[in-house]
């Protein structure tokens, strides 16, 4: 956005900028780009409108998700960051529920890494995944609370929930030898940098070859909420955008 409004400050200067086929390129390159805010807008829309917040105060907090076909309730502690659902959760519980076909969670072996209030453990395990949902010791008890409470009967696999400190005991808890990972899910676990190297080794040490990892993030340095899609990371270790 930056370079092409420099960009046009530049060609104001010369006769080229008057003919009409340069009027259109940047005129396309204006419509795409709404178009673009437009659609985000409407997925933005469209992840609020499955979300209900109770208006009675009860002892316990509590939100309402809808996502395949099922409502979720999930209880949350306001003490603790990794006890909220952030934004990032219900993006990738969107993306895993309109991509069904692409990423097709049925029977396949998925964890979640800082799963917190395990929302979207949830939602994978709806969709048929045998999940393993992973947080810090002292999110653990909310977290399966959660979990169980939306996936009895209703959920093809029973899904597990284990403790996971990045970059510690991995060989320990999740040796290599066992490790049978199709999909690796994470979202907002990157709120601050200064573990993203333990991240990264967590994420090298539960991969196999054909270990996909979707990565959903909101960029916080800018005060505009935005629809900002999953990242997927191919198992030859090249990121790359979601379609």
């Amino acid at each position: 956005m930056y370079y092409l409004s420099s960009f046009q400050e530049i060609m104001k200067k010369t006769s080229i900028y008057h003919q009409p086929s340069f009027h259109y390129l940047l005129d396309s390159e204006a419509q795409e780009e709404t178009r673009e805010d437009y659609d985000d807008k409407q997925v933005v829309t469209e992840i609020m409108a499955r979300c209900f917040i109770p208006t009675s105060i009860t002892t316990t907090s509590w939100e309402s998700f809808h996502f395949i076909g099922h409502e979720i309730r999930i209880t949350e502690a306001m003490d603790c960051y990794g006890a909220v659902v952030w934004p990032s959760a219900l993006v990738l519980c969107y993306f895993l529920e309109t991509n069904a076909k692409q990423y097709n969670m049925v029977d396949k072996n998925v964890i979640e890494i800082g799963a917190g209030t395990g929302l979207v453990s949830i939602v994978a395990s709806l969709l048929g995944a045998h999940v393993t949902a992973t947080d810090l010791p002292e999110l653990l008890g909310n977290l399966q609370y959660n979990i169980f409470r939306n996936t009895k009967m209703k959920s093809k696999h029973l899904p597990q929930v284990k403790e996971l400190s990045w970059g510690v005991a991995l060989d320990t808890n999740f040796p290599r030898s066992s490790n049978n990972f199709d999909y690796i899910l994470a979202a907002d676990v990157v709120y601050a940098h200064p573990f993203l190297e333990e991240l990264l080794i967590t994420f090298d040490h539960l991969c196999k070859e054909t270990t996909v990892i979707l990565w959903a993030m909101k960029f916080r340095m800018s005060l505009r909420l935005t629809y900002t899609k999953p990242v997927c990371l191919s198992s030859s270790g090249t990121w790359k955008r979601t379609p």
